[in-house]
């Protein structure tokens, strides 16, 4: 593949640092046609469906895609708000509280947020942090736990960018943070704000997103850093073993997928008797159609028709405070040794919290 044209080298150039904070993606509108764009680049992607391309293409293409944009679009539209996506929403909220934190500190950086599949591509955002002239990015996915199919994935598409540039700037990848102490500290406060309000349940269901098992069995750590992060949460908030249960959601297909699943789960809980579970989802850092929509809604009316009596979700970590300063800290351990610490600059610092407050006022 032939390079592609870049502006001419300058030599003695300030360099810069930029941040890449990257998620999965959503539609541009709760449309079919949206969802048609939108699930052809998602389910088009190799590491997400590992099913031999000429077979899967003609099932994506030849049913998925005809019957599934606007089974997808309904769900959307239960959840879609002024501003967009929800995920869109967190997303760009926290790229700018993060960027905030980070010049509090003393960090001259650039953070720009992309989505895997949609806008802004990761290509694009990629694009605009050469342009504002950064030759050290820092990718951050929001992704706690590492899976092939996302956080490989992601970085699949900054080695694609990459693999285009003549002069391509020195990079890092976040893998993983599933055990980090903020994180977790950031989950257990949460739970517990919730606690003091509303009382305790009888269980607490941590639901991740579920993955085919054979991910498991070909090496993938995300099943062992689910549990783990469910592991290190309930040890936070003093649970025993019986009063959680870790969980996974969103089965796609016939296949045996990573077990138990969640609504299964919480249908059987509601026929043993339990009345009251809450429900968190520790591997999204922000609200979205598998949170609102699939445990919000589906979730709860299933445990409700099964005979359970009270159902709490416990939002996202979105813009928790708690949650922002162990982004921030994240991103400050995986910085280190790239020179950017500065004089702090208490205004630049303020003008951003000032946006990123004003955009959660909007919401």
């Amino acid at each position: 593949m032939s390079m592609r044209t870049e502006p001419p080298y300058s030599h003695g150039q300030t360099a810069a640092t930029g941040i890449l904070w990257v998620n999965l993606g959503t539609p541009a509108a709760p449309t079919a046609a949206a969802l048609r764009r939108y699930l052809a680049e998602f389910l088009g992607d190799p590491r997400v469906v590992e099913i031999p391309r000429p077979i899967w293409w003609l099932i994506l293409h030849g049913i998925i895609l005809n019957v599934r944009p606007a089974k997808s679009a309904a769900k959307y539209a239960t959840i879609w708000t002024a501003e967009g996506s929800p995920l869109k929403v967190w997303t760009e909220r926290q790229a700018a509280y993060l960027q905030g934190l980070l010049g509090e500190r003393g960090h001259h950086v650039t953070v720009r947020w992309a989505m895997r599949y949609g806008e802004p591509a990761i290509r694009h955002q990629l694009d605009a942090l050469k342009a504002a002239g950064c030759t050290r990015i820092l990718i951050l996915p929001a992704y706690p736990q590492y899976c092939a199919a996302t956080t490989a994935s992601a970085f699949d598409a900054v080695y694609e960018w990459a693999r285009q540039l003549r002069w391509v700037p020195e990079l890092r990848f976040v893998n993983q943070y599933h055990d980090d102490a903020g994180y977790i500290g950031a989950l257990a406060q949460r739970v517990r704000a919730h606690w003091a309000q509303h009382g305790r349940p009888e269980r607490l269901v941590m639901s991740f997103h579920g993955m085919p098992e054979r991910t498991l069995l070909r090496g993938d750590p995300y099943h062992c850093e689910c549990h783990k992060t469910g592991r290190l949460l309930a040890e936070a908030l003093g649970l025993a073993r019986e009063q959680y249960v870790v969980t996974f959601q969103s089965r796609f297909g016939r296949a045996k997928w990573l077990q138990p699943y969640t609504e299964p789960t919480l249908v059987a809980l509601a026929r043993q008797g339990v009345g009251r579970v809450d429900v968190i989802c520790p591997g999204f850092t922000g609200d979205c159609i598998e949170t609102l929509e699939e445990i919000n809604l589906e979730a709860r009316a299933a445990f409700l028709a099964a005979g359970g009596h009270t159902f709490h979700y416990i939002p996202c970590l979105n813009d928790d405070p708690a949650w922002l300063r162990a982004l921030a800290d994240i991103a400050e351990r995986h910085l280190a040794g790239w020179p950017t610490t500065v004089a702090p600059d208490p205004a630049a610092a303020q003008a951003t919290r000032e946006r990123a407050l004003a955009m959660g006022a909007s919401a």
